[in-house]
């Protein structure tokens, strides 16, 4: 009988290890409903690394921040892409996409819900320092990074790549501790001159360090090697600018590896 009982156990020990340990797409729920995640590790031993959560961009959870959160995990990181639709949900027209985007933003305690999960999936696992917990968001992202942070959400760090800076929230600074980085386009017709210096004006008055990068020339979604192509196909301002990609991607990094 004992040796039943503590076969089990180990049992359901290894079944939450593994749990806690998951790599590549898996299932979550929020609210009861099915979200997709895609989780990678950096880390071979027993030791600990900061958490990273990618945030997509208005197409949804796709192959583009997969290949973030593996180049994350190959940096020695625990990142995971975070699905904000629900359902895995992804847009194959920028009418979808705008239109996902709006509805998920519309509810912002669910949107809340759905960033707050993925801080508790890195938090639950052993090989991720709790209290090192990052977000970066590209493009409908880059947004919601910077809105949960000025929700006052525990973030170390938060960068927002070619994302929207303009919100009816604001940073205060006695709720948000951490800091925050902007690389923004400066040919990027989606972001207007007003909501730069608004963005710089907030952060400021609140008292946050940040960093804002504004690229000569880049354009909408600058770090997408598909950018191009799906500006051509639907005529819209999008182009990839490698060296935006590359000296962002780098700075990032920098500041990551001092958490």
């Amino acid at each position: 009988m004992k040796v039943v009982l503590w076969s089990v156990m180990f049992v359901m020990l290894s079944c939450a290890t593994q749990e806690k340990q998951k790599r590549g797409d898996f299932t979550y729920q929020v609210e009861g409903q099915d979200h997709i995640g895609y989780i990678q590790s950096g880390v071979s031993d027993e030791s600990k690394a900061p958490g990273v959560i990618v945030v997509h961009e208005w197409w949804g959870h796709n192959d583009y921040a997969r290949s973030r959160v593996d180049e994350l995990a190959e940096q020695g990181f625990v990142a995971m892409s975070i699905d904000m639709y629900g359902e895995g949900k992804q847009a194959d027209h920028p009418k979808d996409a705008s239109s996902f985007a709006a509805k998920a933003m519309s509810d912002f305690d669910l949107a809340k819900k759905r960033f707050l999960k993925a801080v508790e999936i890195l938090k639950s696992r052993d090989d991720v320092n709790q209290n090192k917990i990052v977000a970066i968001g590209y493009c409908f992202g880059g947004g919601v990074v910077l809105n949960m942070a000025r929700a006052g959400v525990d973030l170390d760090l938060v960068a927002s790549f070619h994302g929207s800076l303009k919100s009816e929230k604001s940073f205060k600074g006695s709720e948000f501790k951490g800091k925050v980085m902007v690389f923004n386009g400066a040919a990027d017709p989606m972001v207007k001159k007003e909501h730069i210096n608004n963005f710089i004006e907030e952060v400021k008055e609140a008292n946050i360090p940040y960093r804002f990068v504004n690229y000569p020339e880049a354009q909408h979604a600058f770090t997408n090697p598909k950018a191009d192509k799906l500006g051509e196909k639907f005529n819209l301002p999008l182009s990839y600018n490698k060296k935006a990609d590359e000296d962002s991607w780098q700075q990032f990094l920098t500041e990551l590896k001092k958490l």
